[in-house]
């Protein structure tokens, strides 16, 4: 997946279950649905979290980290240092873990010169240590 700007969550799980090849009665049996509400979750953008969690289970995959990778490129950094300092009773997680998926996306907009490195560092503020270590780690060779 390419684009975490825009989500459409019952395709990338059609697409996990294509990959599988997960027997189509075994679907109906876990979700004890009908084959129409399956297809109409295939066809969502959105889907309530306890279907998506039974998903995740039933596909053996993190539906939710692609919401997660959302937020660490899309998340306003305003908002964010402001409701860092509140005290909260929730779990705490650190922001800053990039995924392979992350980093191959932002190395892949550096490559195509879809964004310049300053607005990479930018837009989804990407410390610049960390962009060119990236750059370095991950530079394809010549070929």
């Amino acid at each position: 997946m390419k684009n975490f700007e825009h989500i459409h969550i019952g395709a990338l799980i059609k697409r996990r279950k294509e990959e599988l090849n997960i027997d189509t009665d075994r679907i109906y049996n876990f979700f004890k649905d009908t084959h129409e509400s399956i297809e109409k979750m295939y066809q969502s953008e959105k889907l309530d979290t306890d279907i998506l969690l039974k998903w995740s289970k039933l596909l053996e995959y993190d539906f939710f980290r692609i919401y997660s990778q959302h937020l660490i490129l899309f998340s306003p950094s305003a908002a964010g240092d402001r409701i860092k300092k509140s005290k909260t009773l929730l779990p705490q997680f650190r922001k800053n873990i990039y995924t392979q998926e992350i980093i191959d996306f932002i190395l892949e907009l550096v490559e195509t010169k879809k964004k310049s490195k300053n607005q990479i560092i930018l837009e989804y503020r990407i410390p610049k240590a960390t962009l060119y270590r990236w750059i370095i780690k991950y530079q394809k060779p010549a070929q």
